[in-house]
C-alpha cells in the first residue's frame, strides 16, 4: 500500500488577519465535551510522546504545515508557512517561509507586548528537540539531519548546556520570516514530518520564564494555535478556550463528494467555530459510554470491551443510538498494538540464542485472535508487520509476526533449557534460577482483561507471570528509565509516513521512542539508509528487511491493528473520521438549534 497523501500543488490562500479577527467565528457560547481514556502527561511538544497530550498540543501549537482535514486522499498544505517547502533537486536544502502577522497567545512572559511568530521561533523550538538536557522523545525528527549539528551537540555534552545562539549550518534564520535547512542527507518527507506537534513553535521567553530543570514547560503551553489552555486538573479535566489572537483559517472546500453539505454550510467561514473544549479523563470504559448515553459527551471512541453495548454484530448501531440520530464513523487506525521486551533486562533481554528463544516462545504463547475476538470484540486485525495499514511502507503480503503455537513454544523452551528444575510446576532459567515475567499494567477493567489473557497464555507453557500495576504515565516513566521488563502498548501515527514505527526500534532512540532499548547494528544501518530515500520500492525493500530483523530477534510481540469506532451526536457538525486526527476540535461546529435528545 502506497502513501495516500499528496502534497498540495498550489499555495493555499490564508490571509494574515489582525489579532482577534477569529472571534466572530469562535463562538464562546459553544462548548464541545470530549473524553480521553488515558491521562495526559503534559503540554510541551518536545517533552511528550503520548497521543493524548499530543491531541492537546496540536490545538495549542502550530507546525509550519498541516493536513487538509477533509481532503481525500490526504494532502499536506501550508499552515503557518506561506507555501510548501522549496527544495533543491537532491532534497538536501530546503527553504521555509513563515507567514507574517501570526501571533502567540497573550502571556505574562511577553511582558505586555504582542508577540509575533518568526522564523527564529522555529529554529529555537527545533533546537530544543536535540538539547541533551530536554531528553526529548522527539529527537529523531532532526537527529543527524542538520549539517553542523554534531559540533554544537559535542560542545553541549562537554559543558552540559546547549548554546542556542551558536550558528548551525543546517538551521539558518535567513531573515525574520525565512528558514533555510541544509542537510546531511535528503529529507524527502519534510513537509509531512513538519506537520507534527513536535515541530510546533514555542517562544523562547516562555521556556525561560517557566522551564523546569529539564527545560520543559509542561504546565505552561503558549502557542499560536486556535486554542489555549484555560484550566488543567491533572488526570481529571483539561479545558481549552479559543485563542483570542488566533488569525482564523478560512474553510477550503473539499473535493470529497461526501462533503457536499459541509462545503455549503462552512463556505466563507473561518476555523475555529467552537469557543470552548472540555476534556474529561475517564480510564474505565463504562463511565465513558454512560456519559455519552446521557448526552454529557458530544462524541466518543467506543471502548472495545463495550462495543456490544453500542453496536450490533453487523457493525451497525443499536436501535436506541440510531433513534437518537447518533452517527457512526469507523476505520482501521494507523496504529499497532505490541508488547515489548526490555532488551537490557537480565531475564528477557539480550541477543544470545537462548534469550531470543525465550522471547519467541512468549510471543507464540499469546493468542492475538483471542485478543481481537474477546477483548476487542472483533474490532481489529492481526498485525503482520510493525508498519500498519494506511501509512507508507505497509505491505499486506508480508508477514513478520509470531504465530500462535503453544506446542512449538514449549518445545523451544525445552530445547534451550527453560525447564522445571525444582519440580514446582514452573519453568526455571537455564542456570536454575526462577523464571518470572513481570508485565506492566494499569488499574482498569480493560487492562485486567489483558492481564488475564497473558496469565492464561504463559501459564499454558509453564511460565510464571506477575503484574506491575501503575498508572499509565508512571509506567511510561518507568519504561523510559529501563525499569519495566515487559509492557504492552500501542503506537499511533499522526502522519501518513510509516517511518516513525521503525524508529521504535532504532538504537539511538533507546530510552526515548525506543522503549525496548533494542540495539542491532544492521537494523540501525538499514534505518539510516531508509531515511535517505523517498517513498517507493527501494525504501519499501529496506522496510521489509528491517521487519525481518524484528521477527528474528523478537524485541516486540506484534499484536493487532485496531479498528476505531466513533459515535457522534447530530448537533456536532463537520465530524469526519480522519485516522490521523481523532480529535479535530478546530474543524467542528455545534448546531445549537438541534434538540439535545441523548440516547437515554
Amino acid at each position: 500500500m502506497k502513501r495516500t497523501f499528496a502534497l498540495a500543488a498550489t499555495l493555499v490562500a490564508v490571509a494574515a488577519l489582525a489579532p482577534g479577527a477569529a472571534l466572530a467565528q469562535a463562538d464562546l457560547s459553544k462548548t464541545l465535551r470530549v473524553v480521553f481514556r488515558t491521562a495526559e502527561t503534559g503540554f510541551d511538544p518536545v517533552a511528550i510522546s503520548d497521543i493524548y497530550s499530543n491531541y492537546v498540543n496540536r490545538a495549542i501549537f502550530e507546525a509550519p504545515f498541516r493536513y487538509d482535514f477533509r481532503a481525500r486522499p490526504h494532502k499536506v498544505v501550508p499552515n503557518t508557512a506561506v507555501a510548501l517547502p522549496e527544495g533543491n533537486k537532491d532534497g538536501t536544502e530546503w527553504t521555509i517561509r513563515i507567514r507574517p502577522g501570526i501571533y502567540f497567545s497573550d502571556d505574562p512572559a511577553f511582558k505586555g507586548k504582542q508577540r509575533e511568530l518568526t522564523a527564529a521561533d522555529y529554529a529555537y523550538s527545533w533546537r530544543r528537540t536535540f538539547d541533551p538536557r530536554t531528553r526529548s522523545p522527539q529527537l529523531e525528527l532532526f537527529d543527524g539531519r542538520l549539517a553542523g549539528m554534531d559540533k554544537v551537540l559535542a560542545k553541549a555534552k562537554e559543558s552540559g548546556k546547549l548554546d542556542y545562539d551558536a550558528p548551525i549550518e543546517g538551521l539558518q534564520v535567513v531573515d525574520r520570516y525565512t528558514l533555510k535547512l541544509k542537510l546531511n542527507y535528503p529529507w524527502w518527507d519534510i513537509a509531512v514530518d513538519l506537520t507534527s506537534a513536535a515541530a510546533g513553535a514555542v517562544a523562547r521567553e516562555v521556556v525561560e520564564a517557566y522551564g523546569d530543570a529539564s527545560g520543559w514547560v509542561m504546565q505552561n503551553p503558549v502557542g499560536t494555535g486556535p486554542y489555549r489552555l484555560k484550566e488543567w486538573r491533572r488526570a481529571q479535566r483539561i479545558t481549552l478556550e479559543a485563542n483570542p489572537v488566533f488569525r482564523g483559517i478560512p474553510f477550503v472546500e473539499s473535493n470529497d463528494p461526501a462533503d457536499k453539505a459541509i462545503n455549503a454550510r462552512f463556505k466563507g467561514r473561518k476555523y475555529p467555530f467552537i469557543g470552548r473544549v472540555e476534556i474529561a479523563i475517564m480510564e474505565e470504559g463504562n463511565p465513558r459510554v454512560l456519559a455519552f448515553s446521557r448526552g454529557e459527551l458530544d462524541y466518543l471512541d467506543i471502548p472495545y470491551e463495550l462495543v456490544p453495548n453500542v453496536m450490533e454484530p453487523g457493525n451497525s448501531l443499536k436501535p436506541q443510538f440510531a433513534k437518537a440520530g447518533v452517527l457512526l464513523e469507523r476505520d482501521v487506525q494507523p496504529s499497532i498494538t505490541f508488547a515489548f521486551f526490555n532488551m537490557e533486562d537480565p531475564v528477557v533481554g539480550g541477543y544470545t540464542p537462548e534469550k531470543i528463544a525465550l522471547r519467541r516462545a512468549i510471543g507464540m504463547a499469546y493468542n492475538v485472535e483471542d485478543e481481537i475476538r474477546i477483548i476487542r470484540q472483533g474490532q481489529g486485525k492481526v498485525a503482520n508487520m510493525i508498519v500498519p495499514p494506511s501509512v507508507s511502507g505497509y505491505d499486506p503480503n508480508f508477514f513478520a509476526s509470531s504465530k500462535y503455537d503453544p506446542a512449538a513454544a514449549k518445545a523451544l523452551l525445552d530445547k534451550f533449557g527453560y525447564v522445571d528444575r525444582d519440580k514446582d510446576g514452573w519453568r526455571d532459567l537455564p542456570d536454575g534460577r526462577p523464571l518470572v515475567i513481570r508485565r506492566g499494567t494499569s488499574p482498569s477493567a480493560l487492562e485486567r482483561q489483558y492481564d488475564e489473557l497473558w496469565q492464561r497464555s504463559l501459564n499454558a507453557i509453564g511460565i510464571r507471570i506477575e503484574m506491575v500495576t501503575q498508572k499509565w504515565p508512571d509506567l511510561l516513566k518507568m519504561a523510559r528509565n529501563g525499569q519495566l521488563q515487559f509492557w504492552q502498548l500501542a503506537n499511533t501515527s499522526m502522519t501518513t509516513d510509516g517511518y516513525g514505527f521503525l524508529g521504535l526500534l532504532y538504537g539511538p532512540n533507546a530510552g526515548f521512542a525506543n522503549l525496548s532499548r533494542f540495539r542491532q547494528p544492521e537494523f540501525d544501518r538499514l534505518y539510516d539508509s531508509s531515511k535517505r530515500l523517498p517513498d517507493g520500492p527501494a525504501r519499501d525493500k529496506l522496510v521489509r528487511q528491517m521487519s525481518e530483523i524484528v521477527a528474528a530477534y523478537a524485541p516486540f510481540r506484534l499484536n493487532s491493528y485496531r479498528i476505531e469506532n466513533v459515535v457522534v451526536y447530530p448537533w456536532v457538525v463537520g465530524y469526519k473520521y480522519n485516522p490521523f486526527n481523532q480529535h479535530p476540535w478546530q474543524y467542528l461546529d455545534i448546531d445549537l438549534s438541534v434538540p439535545r435528545r441523548p440516547v437515554q
